[in-house]
């Protein structure tokens, strides 16, 4: 279903001025003020302050899930698609943060909302890792006995590592040899020492 030009408008503009601001120092006036809508306008597509703030977050983790289709859809083996998928993952989480400032503190306040919202998220993304895993199996890339079982794991390893990147403790990047190797090391050989 699309989204409404004006709903869209609401929740950039949110997106901004939480970024800016705070979630806690951002009123539904201010968002109506910045966007050129009235508080009726603003009222009518959402009910309160966490309402936008959680369109907010949609709106980000639907920004990601797009950036991960693109990925899913490449015409790559399943290794180098697994690959792309994990580094596209991070540097999108990466800018996520670098353009929302601000938000980067609310979200660490406020960590189990974002965690409701992004339920969804998470669902799809477990199911994308289990079609590459799927795809490496049956091109005999990959053996794997417990398919789903590894794409969760996957999944939590990912999201296991978004604290460290948006706090900047911890960074990957795919144009580094050095990162790329290991994490193909970690990821397609283990930590058993090769016999």
């Amino acid at each position: 279903m699309a989204m409404s030009k004006t709903r869209q408008t609401l929740i950039e503009v949110a997106r901004q001025l939480f970024a800016q601001r705070g979630i806690e120092n951002t009123t539904m006036n201010d968002i109506a003020k910045a966007s050129n809508k009235s508080r009726r306008t603003l009222y009518t597509y959402f009910k309160s302050k966490q309402d936008i703030y959680n369109a907010v977050i949609q709106s980000e983790l639907e920004n990601l899930y797009l950036q991960l289709e693109e990925v899913i859809k490449r015409k790559l083996s399943a290794d180098d698609k697994l690959m792309i998928f994990f580094f596209t993952r991070l540097e999108a989480i990466k800018d996520v943060v670098t353009r929302n400032g601000t938000l980067r503190a609310d979200f660490f306040r406020d960590i189990w909302r974002v965690e409701y919202v992004r339920k969804e998220f998470d669902r799809k993304e477990i199911a994308y890792l289990q079609d590459i895993l799927e795809e490496g199996v049956r091109t005999k890339i990959f053996e794997i006995t417990d398919i789903p079982k590894t794409a969760q794991i996957l999944h939590y390893a990912l999201k296991g590592l978004e604290v460290p990147v948006i706090r900047g403790v911890f960074s990957l990047n795919i144009n580094n040899k050095s990162d790329r190797d290991t994490i193909i090391n970690l990821i397609f050989r283990g930590l058993y020492r090769e016999r």
